[in-house]
């Protein structure tokens, strides 16, 4: 596991070893962040079960600003910590050490808002439909945010995204990367009225 591209390109991350965490693989952080492109730079970054910290440290890496790290398991929070340490990037990182509901509801009381959303839930858990509805109840991004979420291609989108809408999608192997946009539905014909 390593950093792609930016500041710290080709510096490894350390792994997280005996939990049932399913880290993202270099392949598909590699699609995610071509498909973001510039997008990423200057932003505020939310990574939602954060795990190594890897997608968040990649942001990080590309110009964010600043990535909040949400994640509860003990042994992973450490795993973030060293490896933002050994990029050089505590400073511009904030870990949030509780339950994804728990830490939603805790960012927006701060009134934190996110200019990307990077979401990685264990697959088919029904993670993905709780934390849209956790979003849709806690205003924690703006209208022209982005929203990214890896899941397993078994494991469709909800049908209500509540005000999320798909703008792209890609396949690779049993993942799936669905980025989606808050704000006006691309399909939508009214658009630009």
């Amino acid at each position: 596991m390593r950093i792609i591209s930016g500041t710290s390109r080709g510096r490894r991350l350390a792994p997280l070893k005996g939990l049932a965490l399913r880290p993202t693989s270099d392949r598909v952080k590699e699609s995610i962040f071509n498909i973001l492109g510039k997008a990423v730079e200057g932003t505020f970054v939310l990574d939602l079960f954060a795990g190594t910290g890897s997608l968040g440290i990649e942001a990080l890496s590309r110009g964010a600003k600043k990535t909040f790290f949400v994640e509860k398991a003990k042994e992973a929070l450490r795993i973030i910590q060293r490896n933002l340490l050994q990029c050089g990037f505590s400073e511009q990182a904030e870990i949030i050490p509780k339950e994804i509901s728990r830490a939603i509801a805790i960012l927006d009381a701060r009134r934190e808002s996110f200019d990307i959303i990077l979401m990685d839930p264990p697959y088919e858990k029904g993670w993905i439909q709780r934390t849209l509805e956790k979003l849709e109840n806690h205003h924690i991004y703006h209208e022209s945010s982005f929203l990214v979420i890896e899941h397993g291609r078994r494991e469709p989108l909800p049908r209500n995204t509540g005000g999320w809408f798909v703008v792209k999608q890609r396949r690779m192997g049993d993942t799936m990367v669905s980025i989606l946009q808050a704000g006006v539905d691309p399909q939508d014909p009214r658009q630009g009225d």
